[in-house]
């Protein structure tokens, strides 16, 4: 189960406070550094192929982050047509909630916005990991 608060991502008790991939149901820490040289193009660290993007599946959800500020390059998108991978990019909050409607086949790499969480009293939205 993913529980999300601004700032962080809780899934199956761990917290996350950094972009996570999800790859066949493994969860593992998104290393973004070969997408870095990119950053100064887009004013952000973007999603580039030259990161390990868990491809295997047929569906790949990327959340883009609170306020949708990951940008994921054209070869991201060009490079999941050619395998014939569904490619959904929205902010987070709306990929977990693809992710709890259907998570069969379906991989993800979810941004983490960086910032002061809400008080506690906010309700977190959750979704569950294949």
């Amino acid at each position: 189960m993913t529980n999300s608060l601004f700032g962080s991502l809780q899934i199956d008790g761990n917290i996350y406070t950094r972009d996570v991939v999800i790859d066949r149901g493994e969860i593992r820490k998104r290393k973004k550094k070969p997408s870095k040289k990119f950053r100064e193009d887009f004013g952000h660290t973007p999603l580039s192929v030259e990161e390990d993007i868990p491809w295997k599946y047929r569906r790949l959800v990327v959340g883009t982050g609170t306020y949708g500020r990951l940008p994921v390059m054209k070869e991201v998108q060009r490079e999941a047509e050619r395998r014939k991978v569904k490619l959904l990019i929205l902010p987070t909050l709306k990929a977990l909630e693809v992710l709890q409607q259907d998570t069969e086949d379906t991989n993800a790499i979810l941004h983490v916005s960086v910032s002061t969480p809400p008080s506690p009293s906010s309700p977190p939205r959750k979704a569950p990991v294949n």
